[in-house]
């Protein structure tokens, strides 16, 4: 590839991502993250142990979820908040601790995949005895499949770029991702019915805009 073809690449990349000068990322959420993990430095914990906890957290919210009782609901969204910043935890204590490892990133990859696709399956499964009925499900798995392959998509443009970069930026010290934290509170004022049908159509939007940064940005290291 031309240097010109690089610079192109790279500038089309740099449009599309985000990353902190120290490699590191920069939201509220990341340094609260950073600030809570550093006591665990020089301790038997590992980021595995808290994707691990991240996992079974994310899973119980969504147990919770398809019961569709509101005073349960808050529970699960209470818990749902604590998996949510253990996902940004395990990263944070991954990289100041310098034990970054490819296993790590797949497995915390396949968790956050996981348990965010099976949030709107599992509130589509609690919704079904509400004005949505049956279709709340079909929404759930819409939804949950829009995560799924958005989240594909996204890893595969990630893997061409510098180590950090992100394919989506954020701003004023927010990630994209960090509208995971907005679920919890939507469990406990009971707006699940439309942060679901939302879901079921912003998820696919979202991983056709990720199918498409990700030929254009082909495209671009081909030329």
């Amino acid at each position: 590839m031309s240097s010109a073809s690089e610079r192109r690449a790279a500038a089309a990349a740099k449009t599309a991502t985000e990353v902190a000068p120290n490699g590191e990322h920069g939201s509220w959420t990341h340094r609260l993250a950073r600030l809570a993990v550093r006591p665990l430095l020089g301790t038997p914990v590992t980021p595995n142990h808290l994707t691990t906890a991240r996992l079974l957290t994310g899973l119980l919210a969504c147990a919770l979820f398809t019961i569709g009782d509101p005073v349960v609901d808050i529970w699960g969204g209470i818990i749902w908040v604590i998996s949510a910043f253990l996902d940004r935890a395990d990263g944070e204590l991954a990289r100041i601790g310098g034990k970054t490892t490819r296993w790590g990133h797949a497995y915390d990859y396949a968790c956050d995949t996981l348990v965010n696709a099976l949030f709107f399956i599992c509130i589509g499964i609690g919704l079904r005895g509400g004005g949505l009925g049956d279709y709340a499900i079909l929404l759930g798995v819409v939804g949950g499949g829009g995560i799924v392959a958005s989240n594909i998509l996204s890893e595969a443009f990630e893997r061409r770029l510098a180590s950090g970069m992100r394919i989506y930026n954020g701003g004023g010290g927010f990630d994209f991702d960090d509208l995971l934290y907005l679920l919890g509170p939507a469990a406990w004022l009971g707006w699940l019915a439309p942060i679901l049908v939302g879901a079921s159509i912003g998820a696919p939007v979202m991983a056709l805009i990720s199918w498409m940064k990700l030929r254009k940005l082909r495209a671009h290291q081909r030329a």
